[in-house]
């Protein structure tokens, strides 16, 4: 059994702790708040047996495996290192670090450590994806690529109010481009590589961090369109366009239903079942590499690339 710590209590620690309970040979063991109240309490919600406010001195105990990491994204980090200097596994929240430069040193200290290290990028474990991947030579040659992630956060009307949000806050390394935007470039990555060229420009809100943006990335035959916003929505798919077919497919972050239009004007639909709970394929994934003691090179490459490109975008 892999006993884990959680450090962070916002609402996608609830949604981990749900998936955690679904998954075999893993189980949260402390609640970590720097706030010792809100992590009795959060504890107490997930039934958890323990929590914690002392981050350090949880980190050194002898009866912990892993730590889940939700903390604000600038301070994901530091808290990844600690961590891993404590000799523990690391599953952490995308994206994982705001450089991939920070995240080529931490996957050198797990290596070193010879601890996993991943990011929990669901959409990479996601069935959805595997139906793309599957359903991709039928396209022909790709000429053009269009990916999008457009939903306006419920707390975007705070930051209209002049409240102080973490997510739209510049200084936790917030912004529409890490929390939606990276559901986009991280496919686009995955299924083609990184790309030659980028160019970009975003929306600025009042807080100061990009509230959508778009970017334009360049391949040797195709072209790609990310289009991602935290302050509008959209029902559009995203597609990929061959010379021989077109797949639409209905979310990028969760595919659920893909549309092939071929050029002879034939169509074809495919329905992918939902797995049981939508980050539970990373805690799967996480815990087969601690159990296997495997290390997954291929998982943090596509997290250095995602990032490199996250990189070059917020430098134009």
């Amino acid at each position: 059994m892999i006993h884990l710590a959680t450090i962070g209590t916002g609402a996608i620690t609830r949604t981990f702790a749900a998936a955690v309970a679904q998954v075999d040979g893993i189980a949260i063991q402390i609640v970590h708040s720097r706030n010792a109240e809100r992590g009795r309490a959060l504890a107490a919600e997930l039934g958890a047996p323990e929590s914690a406010s002392d981050l350090v001195g949880m980190l050194a105990r002898d009866d912990l495996d892993a730590v889940y990491i939700a903390s604000p994204n600038s301070l994901h980090g530091e808290h990844a290192r600690a961590a891993i200097e404590a000799g523990l596994h690391v599953l952490v929240e995308k994206p994982a670090v705001p450089t991939a430069t920070e995240w080529a040193g931490l996957v050198r200290q797990a290596r070193s450590a010879e601890v996993v290290l991943l990011e929990a990028m669901r959409t990479a474990y996601d069935p959805g994806m595997t139906a793309v991947r599957e359903w991709l030579p039928e396209v022909g040659r790709v000429r053009r690529v269009s990916f999008r992630y457009d939903q306006r956060s419920s707390r975007y009307d705070q930051v209209l109010a002049g409240r102080h949000v973490n997510i739209f806050d510049p200084a936790m390394a917030g912004g529409a481009l890490n929390d939606l935007g990276v559901y986009c470039v991280h496919p686009l990555v995955s299924l083609f590589g990184k790309p030659s060229r980028v160019v970009a420009d975003s929306v600025r809100v009042a807080s100061g961090v990009d509230g959508a943006g778009v970017i334009l990335a360049g391949y040797p035959d195709f072209v790609a369109d990310l289009s991602y916003s935290k302050i509008t929505s959209s029902d559009l798919p995203s597609e990929i366009q061959g010379e021989d077919a077109t797949l639409t497919i209905d979310h990028i972050a969760s595919p659920r239903m893909l549309r092939l239009s071929r050029r002879d004007g034939t169509h074809e639909t495919r329905t992918i079942d939902a797995p049981q709970h939508g980050l539970r394929d990373e805690v799967v994934r996480f815990v087969e590499l601690v159990t296997s003691g495997a290390v997954p090179e291929r998982d943090q490459e596509l997290t250095l690339t995602t990032l490199s490109v996250l990189d070059a975008v917020r430098a134009l």
